[in-house]
């Protein structure tokens, strides 16, 4: 989706004191040879930091570095993957009780790792639309945000899934039709559903797992699901799909945002082990291992919805992005959804200069 006259004018994020990949070997937390097969190096922890909390943070340091008014925002996006608060409760009215108040459309978006891209498909249609409809009088601001804390029972971080470790990070982006240091050029994002059963693997649908103690567990539901393709089933096939698809997307985004894959500076995908990165992401387009954010990610751990936007601050913040620089994140999560999108850095973000 082309995205023009849409704007990045705040970013902000809360990423806690990471823990030595070396320490939760030395606890037995994570195994030593994992540790050396995948090179990662610690993983975020926030303790007793509700995830709510975290994104109150990140927002009021978004707002804080542009100097937005938080009541002049027009829609609240919040995406999580993990629980947030007591169950039956929504997160994003925290934010609206905390800081932009009680006019702003707030919503809740389960989109899983990719709830970002997910958010800001949404924000930019909802701004593009209340713009034109004001006929350009005021630009319409959007908040994004992404918070999740996976220190809590029924998840262990270290063992989450294969290749990658969970850290804890809350991030949040302002999106507005005011021309600011940042553009959005392009976003997309599409489903290959044939390999839904990669995340659910044989569990049941019924009773859902967290209200039986059952724990997540995605190494077990990717080998479950890795079988029942040996045994016939449409996995094998799928997974085939979902590079193609991949591929595919990311050259539809480079294309709707008007660039070459020549033109893309840097690359911010999931924070998994090296060997993914470079296999599924940066070998596949071509790309060197230099250009990904890895050596970053691999500090903090895979950050829920947030690893795109946290790493996109981390760029500007050590001049890894310049005036002219594009970057292109692209994510993975459950459905099996793919999605990517291209930002072009106009100037200095204020809070670097």
């Amino acid at each position: 989706m082309r995205t023009p006259d849409v704007f990045i004018k705040g970013l902000g994020t809360f990423v806690p004191d990471p823990v030595a990949i070396a320490e939760a070997v030395e606890q037995g937390h994570y195994p030593a040879v994992e540790a050396e097969l995948h090179d990662l190096s610690g993983a975020a922890v926030a303790g007793e930091i509700p995830a709510p909390e975290m994104a109150l943070r990140a927002a009021q340091q978004a707002y804080k570095r542009c100097g937005h008014r938080p009541e002049d925002t027009a829609v609240l996006l919040y995406a999580d993957s993990w629980h947030q608060g007591p169950d039956g409760w929504q997160p994003q009215y925290y934010l609206q009780r905390h800081l932009v108040g009680g006019d702003v459309l707030s919503v809740e978006v389960r989109q899983g790792c990719n709830g970002m891209f997910a958010a800001l498909q949404l924000a930019a249609a909802h701004v593009r639309g209340r713009a034109a409809a004001a006929d350009g009088e005021a630009a319409t601001t959007a908040l994004l945000v992404a918070s999740d804390n996976f220190g809590t029972p029924m998840m262990d971080r270290w063992t989450m899934g294969p290749g990658y470790v969970a850290g804890d990070a809350a991030s949040a982006v302002l999106l507005t039709t005011e021309p600011s240091f940042a553009e959005l050029l392009a976003v997309g994002s599409v489903a290959v559903s044939e390999a839904e059963q990669m995340h659910r693997g044989a569990e049941p649908l019924f009773p859902p797992g967290p209200t039986v103690g059952r724990s997540l567990d995605f190494r077990a539901r990717n080998a479950e699901f890795k079988q029942a393709a040996l045994d016939g089933g449409t996995g094998t096939g799928a997974l085939v799909k979902v590079h193609g698809m991949t591929l595919a997307l990311v050259e539809r985004t480079l294309s709707e945002a008007g660039i070459g894959m020549s033109d893309v500076t840097r690359v911010a995908y999931m924070n998994y082990s090296r060997e993914i990165v470079e296999q599924r992401c940066m070998a596949a387009l071509g790309l060197p291992m230099e250009k990904s954010t890895w050596e970053f990610g691999r500090t903090v751990g895979h950050l829920g919805a947030s690893d795109q936007i946290v790493s996109l601050d981390h760029l500007l913040l050590t001049g890894g992005l310049k005036p002219g620089d594009h970057l292109l994140m692209l994510g993975v999560g459950p459905g099996v959804t793919l999605s990517s999108a291209v930002v072009r850095i106009r100037d200095s973000a204020p809070w670097c200069s």
